[in-house]
């Protein structure tokens, strides 16, 4: 019912798969005018908590402070559930505090929570990529991540042309 990103060429690719134009800066937005939904999925930016970043957390003022807009729209809301995605650094960021203050204020919000480390290789993408995915409840749920499997895909099992028996896709 709702999406938002700030980034030009996301925006773009969003609305060429469908058929929407996100609206623009969530932190200009306010909760009210986003519409009734069940479910929040969300991304904040993982370049505050991400090794390969600076490293500033919620320090970073521009990016690191947005999950707290997700926070903002969640109790406004009041959501059957959400699904949040960050880097795995998420997890070690800080030695700790900063996914600490993430679970206080989520299960502070009356949510029931569970996090872990997905690696998308297990899941038949050609990628190693390793996340990290946080889902709440407003309610006890019986709930269990996903496993996956271990069969790392070779680049000929995602090449969809009629002779991929080339040697040197490995």
């Amino acid at each position: 019912v709702f999406s938002s990103d700030i980034d030009k060429f996301a925006s773009l690719t969003y609305e060429a798969n469908f058929g929407e134009i996100p609206h623009g800066d969530i932190t200009t937005i306010a909760a009210n005018e986003i519409p009734n939904f069940d479910i929040l999925l969300g991304g904040f930016p993982c370049q505050p908590f991400s090794y390969s970043g600076r490293n500033e957390g919620f320090e970073d003022k521009t990016r690191g402070t947005l999950f707290f807009d997700i926070v903002r729209i969640i109790k406004h809301h009041k959501p059957k559930m959400f699904l949040l995605e960050n880097v795995k650094g998420l997890k070690s960021h800080n030695s700790g505090e900063t996914l600490k203050i993430i679970e206080e204020s989520l299960i502070g919000l009356g949510y029931n929570i569970s996090w872990t480390i997905i690696d998308s290789l297990k899941f038949g993408v050609p990628q190693k990529r390793e996340r990290w995915y946080c889902v709440g409840f407003d309610k006890d749920i019986d709930f269990e991540f996903p496993k996956g499997k271990n069969i790392i895909p070779k680049l000929r099992d995602i090449i969809r042309e009629e002779d991929n028996n080339d040697e040197t896709l490995k």
